[in-house]
């Protein structure tokens, strides 16, 4: 069992790498991301926090549910520098675009986005809007919230620790190894955060997690033979996508 400042450590490590949050300069001593990725979830939490003051005042403000929702997803794509959204669109792009492997891995490092990927992006954000607008009431939001950033960054260790990276350079290759341990303390914190939508609620979102994974899996071997910070990007896109249309059912 981790330390508080251990926790406290890991959690700023994840800040800093999925985040874009001004934090003081901290030493790290040379512990590598895969060793602190098990908090990712708890740097979930911080994320799904700030949207939710934004909604709170929002909604205390008198906006209608609509813009209240839009400004809540724009509060967590603006804390987290749309890391995760870049990484959609650069898998859309490679993957619908590429012919080899090396090419979609070229297209997936390129930083201009093509139709593929602009139309990810767009569906993404226009779904999770209107799952958030659907969900009913504060403390409803807020349990959304913190499950979808929570769970869907519960998966992320877990993905690169079945995977191979795709790339002998870049984010993946240089994050290190992530052992089985850490990969579970993440995910079983991620899938602790699903009780806030209730059983119900909890064993639908887990099911369809379990889908989502199992088959970006499946894609990213037959596609670019691993991983890269691109495919778990998409991952957490499509893990929050998931988490939210279940809240937007069960909460609303």
């Amino acid at each position: 069992m981790p330390s508080l400042r251990q926790i406290l450590f890991d959690t700023a490590l994840c800040l800093v790498f999925f985040t874009r949050l001004p934090l003081p300069v901290i030493d790290f001593r040379d512990r590598t991301l895969a060793q602190a990725i098990w908090a990712a979830p708890l740097a979930g939490l911080i994320v799904a926090l700030i949207a939710a003051a934004v909604f709170a005042v929002a909604t205390t403000l008198g906006l209608s549910p609509a813009i209240a929702a839009a400004l809540t997803l724009a509060a967590g794509m603006l804390a987290t520098g749309c890391l995760h959204e870049d990484g959609l669109s650069d898998v859309a792009d490679g993957f619908g675009g590429g012919k080899s492997r090396e090419k979609k891995l070229e297209i997936m490092r390129d930083s201009r986005i093509g139709a593929y990927g602009a139309s990810a992006l767009a569906l993404s954000i226009l779904v999770r809007w209107t799952a958030l607008s659907e969900i009913a009431g504060p403390f409803s939001m807020v349990a959304a919230l913190m499950a979808a950033h929570m769970a869907s960054r519960g998966l992320l260790g877990a993905f690169m620790h079945n995977l191979p990276p795709a790339r002998s350079d870049g984010l993946s290759a240089s994050a290190g190894t992530v052992t089985s341990n850490i990969a579970l303390v993440g995910a079983v914190i991620g899938a602790a955060s699903l009780l806030l939508l209730g059983a119900a609620g909890a064993i639908s979102a887990a099911i369809l997690l379990a889908v989502i994974f199992l088959a970006l899996r499946a894609l990213c071997l037959r596609q670019i033979n691993g991983h890269t910070g691109d495919t778990v990007g998409a991952l957490q896109q499509l893990a929050e996508i998931a988490v939210l249309l279940v809240a937007s059912v069960v909460l609303s």
